[in-house]
């Protein structure tokens, strides 16, 4: 069974990667396709995320996931709070009975260089410059996987990641927890984003008080 990383936060929230080595037949006999995917590796990887759902809580109810219309999946009825990310051959999943949660992970790659204008504000950009880290793709795609969790977090979509997020790692070489802020509309909300690094990965999540 190729379960990367998993971790039991607390007795009603848990967190587990997937690396993703079965066919698509492995997942499609327990996990529903409730929307239409047709490139096969992005179909997979759906797959595999809504299979750790029930592998994280067996009671996890696949069927009545809802789409929103910012495309979050939800359950009306909030019996479980989750977050779902793919990236490459992996796949990760956050449950939580009594947390809002989000979740993200990412392999570095250079392509980050190309975009990091898209997310980094003046702050972060003055203290990767002052760092010299401008060019440092790891840090780089630290600031963009915490981004992506607190946006999935909030859930509401349109967001500006330049402009209303923002993010503190002057040192989170040390630290396994990051200060990030989201500020979008009345929300003004301050969050601790965890970061694991593993071999050529990275995750971060959140999870705050309902």
């Amino acid at each position: 069974m190729p379960l990367f990383y998993q971790q039991h936060i607390n007795q009603n929230t848990r967190l587990a990667i997937w690396k993703i080595e079965e066919s698509e037949e492995f997942f499609s006999s327990s996990v529903p396709l409730q929307t239409k995917i047709t490139h096969p590796h992005k179909r997979l990887q759906h797959f595999a995320g809504r299979y750790l759902l029930r592998f994280l809580f067996p009671d996890f109810p696949h069927e009545s996931i809802l789409i929103a219309d910012t495309k979050k999946p939800f359950l009306e009825n909030e019996t479980y709070h989750f977050s779902i990310s793919h990236c490459g051959d992996y796949a990760a999943a956050i449950v939580s009975k009594n947390f809002h949660v989000g979740i993200d992970i990412e392999i570095p790659v250079e392509k980050i260089l190309k975009i990091q204008h898209k997310f980094i504000n003046e702050k972060e950009a003055l203290f990767l410059k002052q760092e010299d880290l401008l060019t440092n793709i790891e840090k780089l795609t630290l600031i963009w996987s915490t981004k992506e969790t607190l946006f999935k977090w909030y859930g509401l979509g349109n967001v500006d990641f330049k402009r209303m997020l923002n993010v503190d790692i002057s040192n989170a070489e040390s630290l396994q927890i990051i200060s990030a802020e989201i500020r979008h509309n009345s929300l003004n909300k301050k969050l601790q984003i965890h970061l694991k690094h593993f071999n050529k990965l990275i995750l971060t999540y959140t999870f705050t008080s309902v």
